[in-house]
C-alpha cells in the first residue's frame, strides 16, 4: 500500500521531472567565435543590401516557399533598417555606407515641413508616426559617429525639434502627428517610440552637448523609468525596451540617478530570462510543446540588442559592475543562437532565389526585413563584447 508520504514523495519528484524538463531544463548556448560574429553580421547585411530598391526601399517581407514578395511597406521599420546599417558603419564595417546613404535618400524625399521642424511622413498614407522619424535620427547620428560628417547637422536639429514637439509634460511621447490637424494626436502614445526618441536625442546631446538636448531626454528617462509600464498598462514589468536600454548606455556618463540604474538592473534581468528561455527552444514537436516556438530574429534580436546595451552600462557605472559578466554571458549565448538559426550559403542555395535565402532568418518560410535589422545590431553589438573576453583585437 502507497503511504500518504510516499504519495506525496512520488508527486513532487513527477514534478522535479517536469521542471527539469520545462522552465528548468539546461539552457543550451551555441559556441560562437568572433570570426563567426562578424561573419553573420555581415550576411545579414548583404541581405538588406542585396534586398534594396534603387530607389532606397527594402524588401519588406520575403517568402522563399512561393517566391513572393509583399507589396506591403513599414516606414518606421525602414528608417530601423537604415540605422542599423549606419550602425555596422560606426562599428567598423565601412562597405554598409553606400546602401545605408541610400535609403536615408529616400526618407529625404519623404520629409514633411511644419515650422521650425521636419518629420518622416508615409509617402503612401501621409501618416506621420514619432518612431519613423526617432529611428531617422538615431540612424543620422549613428552616421556621424562612424564619419565625422556634418552634412545632415542642420537636418538632425529639425528632426529633433519634431520629437520635442511630440512630448508630453510627464515625459511620455505621442505616437502620431495629424497632418489635417497641425498637432499630434493627443490620445496615443507608443511603447516601442518612446525609447526611440529617447536614444535619438540622448545622441544629440553628445553631437550637440550646448543645445538642450539632453531636458527633454531626462524627462523620457524618468517616464520610462516610473512610470510607462503602469500608465501604458504594460503587462509584465518592465516590458523589454531595447531602445530604453540603448539611451541608458548612452546616458550612463551623465550620470543616471539611482532609479534610472534599478530600471536598467530591471531591464538587464529580463533579457537574461528571456534569451534563458529561448535557449531551450531547440525545435521539434516535442520540444516546441513544453518551450514554445522559436522566436523570430526581430524578436531574439531586441533581447540581445538590449542586453549589449546594459553590459554598457555595467562598463559605465559602478551600481551595476556586479552584473557584467552574467549580463556578457547572456548576450553572447543569444547571439550564438542567432547565428546558428541564420540560412548559411548552402542551405540557400536549394531554394529558387537563393540571394533572398542566404543570411536570413525564416519563420515558416517568411522573413522580413527587420528580421535582419536586429540580428544585425544584436550581432555586431555581441563582437564587442566577445572580443574583449577573448583578448582579440
Amino acid at each position: 500500500m502507497i503511504t500518504a508520504a510516499g504519495l506525496t514523495l512520488a508527486v513532487c519528484a513527477v514534478g522535479i521531472a517536469l521542471l527539469r524538463v520545462t522552465v528548468a531544463s539546461p539552457e543550451r548556448c551555441p559556441e560562437i567565435t568572433p570570426d563567426a560574429l562578424e561573419a553573420s553580421a555581415i550576411a545579414s547585411a548583404v541581405w538588406i543590401e542585396v534586398a534594396q530598391y534603387p530607389d532606397g526601399r527594402y524588401v519588406y517581407e520575403f517568402d522563399r516557399k512561393t517566391d513572393g514578395l509583399s507589396d506591403d511597406y513599414n516606414v518606421v521599420r525602414h528608417a530601423g533598417v537604415t540605422m542599423s546599417l549606419y550602425q555596422a558603419v560606426a562599428l567598423g564595417d565601412q562597405e554598409r555606407l553606400q546602401a545605408a546613404d541610400l535609403g536615408m535618400a529616400w526618407m529625404r524625399e519623404n520629409l514633411i515641413e511644419h515650422a521650425d521642424w521636419v518629420a518622416l511622413r508615409n509617402p503612401d498614407t501621409g501618416l506621420v508616426k514619432l518612431g519613423a522619424s526617432s529611428l531617422m535620427l538615431a540612424g543620422l547620428n549613428q552616421r556621424r559617429f562612424a564619419t565625422d560628417d556634418p552634412i545632415f547637422d542642420d537636418l538632425m536639429q529639425q528632426l529633433a525639434r519634431f520629437l520635442v514637439v511630440m512630448q508630453l509634460p510627464d515625459g511620455a511621447m505621442l505616437n502620431y502627428w495629424n497632418p489635417r490637424t497641425g498637432s499630434p494626436d493627443p490620445t496615443v502614445r507608443s511603447r516601442y517610440a518612446t525609447g526611440e526618441a529617447l536614444w535619438a536625442l540622448a545622441q544629440m546631446h553628445r553631437h550637440f552637448p550646448n543645445d538642450g538636448w539632453d531636458e527633454p531626454s531626462w524627462r523620457i528617462a524618468d517616464y520610462l523609468s516610473l512610470y510607462r509600464d503602469e500608465a501604458e498598462g504594460l503587462n509584465f514589468p518592465p516590458w523589454p525596451d531595447q531602445w530604453a536600454a540603448y539611451s541608458l548606455a548612452e546616458m550612463g556618463d551623465w550620470p543616471l540617478k539611482d532609479h534610472h540604474i534599478e530600471y536598467a538592473r530591471a531591464l538587464a534581468q529580463r533579457f537574461g530570462f528571456l534569451v534563458r528561455v529561448e535557449s531551450q527552444r531547440t525545435g521539434g514537436a516535442f520540444n516546441e510543446a513544453l518551450h514554445g516556438v522559436p522566436t523570430r530574429a526581430a524578436g531574439l534580436g531586441t533581447w540581445v540588442e538590449g542586453l549589449t546595451s546594459m553590459w554598457r552600462l555595467s562598463r559605465t557605472d559602478q551600481r551595476l559592475s556586479s552584473l557584467e559578466s552574467k549580463i556578457a554571458e547572456r548576450a553572447i549565448c543569444g547571439a550564438g543562437i542567432l547565428a546558428s538559426r541564420q540560412v548559411t550559403v548552402g542551405e540557400g542555395a536549394f531554394w529558387s532565389s537563393p540571394a533572398l535565402v542566404e543570411g536570413a532568418w525564416f519563420r515558416d518560410d517568411i522573413t522580413r526585413m527587420d528580421d535582419q535589422q536586429h540580428a544585425l545590431s544584436g550581432l555586431a553589438l555581441t563582437q564587442v563584447i566577445l572580443k574583449l573576453w577573448e583578448g582579440t583585437p
